[in-house]
């Protein structure tokens, strides 16, 4: 089950490519369109992961040490067992990351096209 798969209708479908289409590794949906991540108290788009820890931070989530895992910045929310895994490098930041961050953080971040 490796490669793109596209979410369409409500269907999942295979996208094809055995590799994974940069279109995932870019986090840009099948029309091409770059996704921002938006804080919606404030309305401002997250550019770096300062400004996305501080938000996080004054939501209760803490800097998690995932065992030595050095290319990803990890959070926990305690008591939950909730993880969020994103890769060190901001540029590889992408809308599965920013979908992570929505479902675990209800009605406080949007995913939009830039």
């Amino acid at each position: 089950m490796s490669g793109v798969w596209v979410f369409k209708d409500g269907v999942i479908h295979s996208g094809g490519g055995g590799g994974g289409g940069s279109s995932a590794v870019q986090g840009n949906n099948s029309t091409g369109r770059r996704k921002v991540l938006v804080h919606l108290p404030t309305g401002q788009a997250v550019s770096s992961y300062a400004s996305l820890e501080q938000i996080l931070s004054g939501l209760g989530w803490e800097r998690y040490d995932g065992g030595g895992v050095s290319d990803l910045f990890q959070f926990h929310k305690p008591p939950s067992i909730d993880l969020i895994s994103l890769p060190r490098d901001f540029s590889k930041f992408n809308s599965i990351h920013m979908y992570d961050i929505v479902v675990k953080n209800p009605n406080l971040f949007h995913v939009r096209d830039a």
